[in-house]
């Protein structure tokens, strides 16, 4: 296959951005999307030119590192597929490709593809957590869950975090990732002690950060590699309510 890849170049936080173009040529199907762009970086390096930067780790679609938008969609054509599992048999030969970062005014542009997302981490750090001493792990029997709630629970902590609802999202919000984050742990018995506090300081956090606000447009769920659904935001919006009408 022979592509024509519309790639965004940043140098830093500070420059200002762009697309410039690249030929790629040779390009096996089987290959992932991140291992073509190694094979772009490896004919970047040997021509002496500055190789593109992107996010990655694992490249197993387990951590939520990989993340850009491809053809104006967060992480590619491919539905319920991160980057690094979006394989090049989904393109056609002679395609041309637009490469582009996350784009949130939380995710500031470090270098190409790279944004910061630290973001996340500060609303995790204001409620994702849970007080009671756990220890070693227990019997799976020994704290009776409802299945329903289990389920619920299990669907919601699939969330790896990448970010992808918030570059689906018009507004910006992040707020399927932040329901994620309160729904798996209010939906268990170690997390009540603080349901409502967490729903409360979470969504301040993601306020606070830039976030865009939520109009259930359901984009970020489309846009979710993990299929975290939109009801997610439901349950995250019963607790808050409940949550405000305990402080009054």
């Amino acid at each position: 296959m022979n592509l024509t890849l519309r790639v965004w170049r940043q140098p830093s936080a500070s420059a200002e951005g762009r697309l410039v173009t690249y030929e790629v040529t040779d390009v096996s199907p089987d290959m992932s999307f991140l291992e073509m762009l190694d094979v772009l970086n490896e004919r970047l390096i040997l021509a002496g030119e500055e190789p593109i930067a992107f996010d990655h780790d694992c490249r197993e679609g387990i951590c939520g590192a990989c993340g850009m938008v491809i053809n104006g969609v967060p992480h590619g054509p491919q539905k319920a597929t991160t980057t690094c599992q979006l394989h090049m048999r989904h393109f056609s030969d002679g395609d041309t490709i637009t490469i582009e970062p996350w784009r949130s005014q939380a995710f500031p542009v470090i270098k190409d593809l790279v944004v910061d997302r630290s973001a996340f981490d500060r609303i995790i750090a204001a409620g994702g957590y849970i007080s009671a001493p756990t220890g070693s792990a227990p019997e799976a029997h020994s704290i009776p869950v409802p299945k329903a709630n289990a389920d619920a629970a299990f669907e919601a902590a699939a969330c790896i975090g990448c970010g992808a609802c918030v570059a689906a999202c018009p507004n910006g919000s992040a707020m399927l990732f932040t329901a994620a984050k309160v729904t798996h742990l209010g939906l268990l018995p170690q997390g009540q002690p603080e349901r409502y506090t967490r729903v409360v300081d979470m969504v301040a956090a993601h306020d606070a950060e830039g976030f865009g606000g939520c109009t259930n447009t359901g984009e970020c769920a489309a846009a979710c590699p993990k299929g975290i659904p939109l009801e997610t935001i439901s349950r995250l919006n019963r607790d808050y309510l409940q949550a405000t009408l305990r402080r009054h």
